[in-house]
């Protein structure tokens, strides 16, 4: 069964980073993908942000994205990720939750704003949201 026929929308995507946490998020339909927000994890604490976030939009499923290396091993970036996904997962009451790959998620994102005409060393925040965003399109299967 594929994540469109569950019935687990919307889903939230989260792609983790040290400094700041993008947020991206399907519609109840899962009929479209969108930016959420950008958390800067120096001015805010993530996981209460993140449940507030769940609780507004009222999401089903979530899913974080791993951060493998080419080989599909994992080094001491997925073990924050894994760190990270495993105390927020106690506070999901149960909700669904996926790490998955999230390898060129980023770099995808990037070329995509580029595209769009965007700088991207300027549009840091809008890059995390833009990777969240790869990485629930590739969960997708879009």
């Amino acid at each position: 069964m594929s994540t469109n026929e569950s019935g687990n929308h919307p889903i939230l995507a989260i792609d983790h980073g040290d400094a700041r946490i993008g947020i991206a998020a399907t519609d109840e339909f899962a009929i479209g993908t969108h930016p959420v927000e950008t958390i800067d994890r120096r001015k805010t604490d993530a996981i209460p942000r993140i449940l507030e976030i769940i609780a507004e939009r009222k999401i089903q499923s979530v899913i974080l994205g791993l951060p493998l290396r080419m080989d599909g091993s994992e080094g001491t970036s997925s073990k924050k990720v894994r760190r990270f996904g495993k105390e927020l997962k106690k506070h999901l009451k149960g909700l669904p939750f996926t790490l998955v790959d999230e390898r060129f998620t980023t770099m995808t994102a990037i070329e995509k704003l580029r595209e769009a005409g965007k700088n991207a060393k300027k549009q840091k925040a809008i890059i995390d949201q833009a990777a969240a965003l790869e990485i629930l399109k590739d969960h997708l299967g879009w």
